[in-house]
């Protein structure tokens, strides 16, 4: 994938320029116009993400439909081979997936997710304008429901550091900034930042992933701080790892460290530097229980407005074109949520754009790669 294909999907996510979309034919969806009773499963990423939902949409849905029930399961960092094992075994027990829209492809391209065609599933513009033209290009599968655009980046205690971090090849440095670090246990985006920090310039990061000498030669840059490394697995871990001055440094997702820096006072910083744009959205799992219920309660979540208001409680850019004027104040705390968002000017100096295409080819190889690394 070149990088102005890269370039233009990433900004395309940003300022949510119209564009085209995948729709699908194979089967004729509506969202009901009544919710009928249901419990339904809906997994995401817990803490703080996690809360923004509940109060943007779970919340107001079950107020206005208490005959449904909503159950949040935190599982979506395991989403896939968790959906493959349940169609395997023909239990699936979830009803709808918040997962990053490289995951979504694979499990589109699996065959465990339903192929939903948004303009009979999901609720018009105020203006009219159908929801295929008013999510446009971030309809990246059809089997995705774009939410929001998101970074993973990093946040470091300002009281454990001589001087602030500056560059994310800091992370690197256990002479100049030593301590723990907290790292995903996965390889995406850790390869890239390793890659970057091992003098391969932005454009080629990639090519140089697409064999394993390049995987290889970032799991060596990785190695030179892997004793200080604690992986995590969910999105809450870092920030309470950093809470706790368990670790100097560490990853999550930028709404997280939000919450940590400016909700809850901690003294900890953002380091934006080489900040990885991405997607984030909903799936439903193929051979769940409650499809029409979900369907019900996709049309109602993914509305204009919902999606602004899941902006006003974390730093995430919501992915509809006629959201992004009714975002202002964070919902509680009054202060103006433009100057922390990762596609802030201020925040996008040095952005690494992340290919989702090449992480769904790629990810089961790699994967294997990276888990026999951390075996050693």
């Amino acid at each position: 994938m070149s990088r102005n294909t890269i370039i233009a999907l990433v900004v395309v996510a940003i300022v949510a320029i119209v564009g085209v979309n995948y729709l699908t034919k194979d089967k004729e969806m509506m969202a009901p116009k009544e919710a009928k009773e249901a419990n339904l499963v809906i997994v995401s990423w817990g803490g703080a993400y996690s809360d923004s939902q509940q109060n943007a949409y779970h919340k107001p849905y079950m107020e206005k439909y208490p005959q449904v029930k909503i159950i949040n399961d935190d599982s979506s960092n395991e989403a896939v081979p968790k959906m493959r094992a349940m169609s395997e075994a023909g239990n699936v027990t979830w009803d709808l997936v918040d997962v990053v829209a490289a995951d979504a492809i694979r499990a589109c391209d699996d065959g465990l997710a339903v192929e939903v065609d948004v303009n009979s599933v999901l609720a018009k513009a105020p203006d009219g304008t159908k929801a295929s033209k008013d999510f446009g290009d971030l309809l990246v599968s059809p089997c995705f429901i774009p939410q929001i655009v998101y970074s993973t980046t990093f946040g470091y205690r300002t009281d454990l550091v001589s001087e602030p971090m500056t560059s994310v090849c800091d992370v690197f440095d256990l002479q100049k900034f030593p301590g723990k670090r907290s790292l995903e246990k996965r390889p995406i985006n850790n390869l890239e930042w390793a890659l970057l920090c091992d003098g391969v310039d932005e454009d080629d990061i990639y090519d140089v992933l697409g064999d394993k000498e390049g995987v290889a030669r970032a799991l060596a840059k990785l190695d030179t701080i892997k004793s200080e490394i604690i992986w995590w697995s969910k999105g809450a871990e870092t920030p309470q790892r950093l809470a706790d001055g368990e670790v100097v440094v560490g990853s999550t997702y930028n709404g997280r460290l939000f919450s940590l820096i400016e909700e809850k006072k901690q003294p900890v910083a953002m380091l934006w530097d080489w900040q990885v744009f991405d997607l984030d959205g909903w799936i439903i799992p193929k051979g769940g229980k409650n499809e029409e219920a979900v369907l019900h309660y996709l049309n109602f979540a993914t509305d204009t407005q919902r999606l602004a208001d899941q902006a006003k409680y974390i730093s995430y850019g919501p992915a509809r074109k006629s959201s992004a004027p009714l975002v202002g104040k964070h919902a509680t705390l009054g202060i103006d949520m433009a100057p922390h968002m990762p596609t802030d000017p201020r925040n996008a100096k040095n952005v690494l754009l992340f290919n989702f295409e090449f992480w769904a080819d790629k990810r089961d190889e790699i994967d294997e790669q990276f888990q026999s690394w951390l075996a050693k």
